[in-house]
Formats: C-alpha cells, sequence, structure tokens
C-alpha cells in the first residue's frame, strides 16, 4: 500500500503541476454539451438523457487521452524509464494511473452535472446516481485499457493524432453526442457492435431508471478484457525493447 500511495501521490501532483492539460480536459465536454446540445434540451428526460450521454464523454476524454496520450508521452520521459528499471511490481505504477484518471474523470464529470444543472431542466433522482457512477466506471476502465494499448503500440509521436481517429468516431457513433436515432442510417447499422455504445446503452438505462441488460455487460466485460490484455502485451513488448 505504501508504494501504491507513493505513486499515486506522484500521478496526481503531475496532474497538478500541468493545468494546461488538467483544465481543458476537465472543461472540453461541458463546453461541448453548451454548444451543441443545451439550447435544444426542453423538458427533464431529455436533458437526464443527454448530461448521462454527456458524462460517458467526460469520462472518456480523461480517462482515453489520460492513458494513452499521457502513457505514451511518459515513454521518453527519463524518470519514467528509470523507474520501469526498479524491481518494484509494475501493478503499482498502473493502480496509482488508473487512482488519477478516476479522480480527474469524476471532477469533469461534476463539471458537467454544474453545467447542465445551470443550463436546462436537468433533474435526476439521488436513488439513481449509484447506478450511473457504476456504469461510468465501468466504461471509463474500458476506455482506459483501449488507451494503454494505444500508448504502448504506437510511437509518442503518432500518440495524439491516432488517438483522435479513434476518440472522435468512437463517441460520435456511440451516441455520446446524440440520441442513435439521429445518427446516419450507416451508422445507425454500425454502431451497436461499438464498445462505446454497448458503455452507453448501461449510462441510458441508468439514467433512465431501467433495467441493465446482461447482454450490455457481458459485452462492456469482453472488450475490457479484450484491450487489457492487449495492453498488457504491448506494455511487455515496449519494456523488453527499452
Amino acid at each position: 500500500m505504501k508504494l501504491l500511495r507513493a505513486h499515486t501521490k506522484a500521478e496526481l501532483l503531475g496532474l497538478l503541476r500541468n493545468p494546461a492539460f488538467l483544465i481543458p480536459t476537465m472543461l472540453f465536454p461541458s463546453m461541448f454539451f453548451l454548444m451543441f446540445a443545451a439550447a435544444n434540451l426542453k423538458n427533464a428526460s431529455a436533458a437526464n438523457f443527454a448530461t448521462g450521454s454527456f458524462m460517458a464523454f467526460a469520462v472518456f476524454t480523461v480517462t482515453f487521452f489520460q492513458f494513452g496520450v499521457g502513457a505514451a508521452n511518459e515513454r521518453e520521459n527519463p524518470w519514467s524509464s528509470y523507474i520501469r528499471t526498479l524491481p518494484a511490481p509494475s501493478i503499482y505504477r498502473n493502480a496509482a494511473k488508473v487512482a488519477a484518471a478516476a479522480v480527474l474523470a469524476l471532477a469533469a464529470a461534476l463539471v458537467l452535472i454544474l453545467t447542465s444543472s445551470a443550463s436546462t431542466p436537468f433533474d435526476m433522482p439521488l436513488e439513481r446516481w449509484p447506478r450511473v457512477f457504476t456504469a461510468l466506471a465501468a466504461g471509463g476502465l474500458m476506455m482506459g485499457m483501449l488507451g494503454t494499448a494505444l500508448a504502448y503500440l504506437v510511437t509518442p509521436k503518432a500518440a495524439l493524432p491516432l488517438a483522435n481517429l479513434i476518440y472522435l468516431p468512437l463517441a460520435f457513433m456511440g451516441g455520446m453526442w446524440m440520441p442513435p436515432a439521429m445518427l446516419p442510417r450507416i451508422v445507425q447499422n454500425i454502431s451497436p457492435y461499438l464498445p462505446s455504445r454497448q458503455w452507453m446503452e448501461l449510462v441510458w438505462a441508468a439514467v433512465a431508471g431501467g433495467r441493465w441488460s446482461a447482454a450490455h455487460w457481458l459485452a462492456v466485460a469482453g472488450f475490457t478484457v479484450a484491450f487489457a490484455l492487449l495492453a498488457g502485451w504491448a506494455q511487455r513488448r515496449d519494456q523488453v525493447i527499452r
């Protein structure tokens, strides 16, 4: 636990000392929400649906880029290279990254909630929040594993453009920006097979107070395990090379 606390503290301090990354990452989903969604939400049901969708988008933004682009940049950091040579298991470093990303994702989601509360008729019953945050956490972990895999599969310079090529289509086609029925027909046909759409089904059910489908949970779990295995293999390969 001492090693975990030390690594987590270092990760959080690193974020606080980099406001150029921290602040835009927290504010971007809320800004996007105000620009493209808030004005069209005329009732509580629509506002709740959109707020849940953009909360997932906020979590996706933080976890995917924190693990993807952040981890990729660390590969060129001499201090990070030194840390990886120490005999301490890598699980502590990875767990600390998860903890730091969870704190930042929660902050981004809270900013989105405050933004929605101030600009729309958002009104979600308190009893739904535990399920909402459970669904957000499950998807955040899945996307974090995908980001980690990307970070160790490509060069640091290629990480950011490739991350955007993955991140933007998954957000749009998964239904984070608009309801699936409003997506183009060809996108509607592809959407159900994407990890982001399976995640959104969990979020939407929690927001609406409906029942979760076991199929969606199994899909999210399957994608998470697949991305984690790929990330673990890529990380071990990179460590051997370096």
